[in-house]
């Protein structure tokens, strides 16, 4: 499975660079969307080859529901929970074809992982760089840092379809994180809410709408290789659309504490849904195991 996956990759990796090779030489903004759309279109085939070869090779039983029409050209805001790294072939098998190929934000380290990275930058992932509190103090600048990349990058998008991914607890769940971080939810990091106030604001309310996706392994959250190796029997995928608010688009996270406070609030209600959910869908499945 691994092998299959790497020869993939380096098949559908080729014309992907190609289109960013034309598209650094392309002469205005209509022809660099262009290759842009065709770079996205490469890489969903790829992952619908991936996603063929997990469906063909490996034993898992997929619960995948789906509440909205998803629209191919649309453009969209995904709020997911997060796990491990099978959460991103997790939505690749989910999603398919319904709906735009999905972008989401990456470390700045990782444009040096061989042949992925390379790809993620002509894709438009945007990097982002973290800086430490104290970078931070001795260089106040740094703060807006990550505003200033996560709305040129949404430029970028403006006339493209594009399903943003967000897992908003920044990192995948472990126990340890979890005690560390005294979460009040149980099956969830606490989630941080400024990333997606400054995507939400960079789009503006040309996306489509918020989808809310919620990954569940009944059997537990295991490594890729575990994954890889067919130890994942069964996962449980929910997808549902929400309206944003249209007060959510207007304030300014950075500056504006109401709004600040208005938007966390937002979040952590979504937030306490998805763990609620996750409780029902846990219980659900081993009542059906039973």
């Amino acid at each position: 499975m691994f092998l299959l996956l790497v020869l993939n990759t380096l098949l559908w990796v080729i014309p992907v660079y190609a289109c960013v090779l034309l598209k650094l030489v392309a002469p205005g903004r209509a022809a660099r969307d262009t290759m842009s759309r065709a770079a996205a279109w490469f890489a969903q085939t790829w992952a619908m080859w991936n996603s063929t070869m997990v469906n063909v090779l490996l034993p898992i039983r997929w619960d995948i529901r789906i509440e909205p029409t998803l629209n191919p050209k649309g453009q969209y805001l995904v709020a997911a929970n997060h796990q491990s790294w099978n959460d991103i072939v997790v939505l690749m098998r989910a999603v398919g074809r319904k709906a735009p190929f999905f972008k989401f934000f990456i470390k700045q380290e990782l444009i040096w992982v061989p042949v992925l990275g390379l790809a993620w930058w002509g894709l438009d992932y945007p990097f982002m760089k973290r800086h430490t509190k104290e970078q931070i103090a001795r260089n106040p600048a740094l703060k807006g840092k990550d505003l200033e990349t996560t709305r040129k990058a949404c430029e970028k998008y403006r006339n493209q379809p594009v399903m943003i991914l967000n897992f908003l607890e920044g990192t995948r769940f472990t126990p340890a994180k979890h005690a560390r971080q005294n979460s009040p939810f149980q099956h969830l990091l606490r989630p941080k809410a400024g990333g997606f106030a400054f995507t939400l604001s960079a789009l503006g309310e040309r996306l489509n709408s918020l989808l809310d996706v919620t990954i569940v392994y009944p059997e537990g959250s295991k490594g890729f290789w575990d994954f890889l190796s067919g130890r994942v029997r069964h996962v449980i995928v929910e997808i549902r659309e929400l309206k944003i608010p249209h007060s959510l688009y207007t304030g300014d996270y950075q500056t504006d504490r109401a709004f600040r406070a208005e938007f966390q609030t937002w979040i952590a209600d979504l937030w306490r849904e998805k763990d609620r959910r996750i409780g029902e869908l846990l219980a659900e499945s081993r009542s059906g195991n039973a």
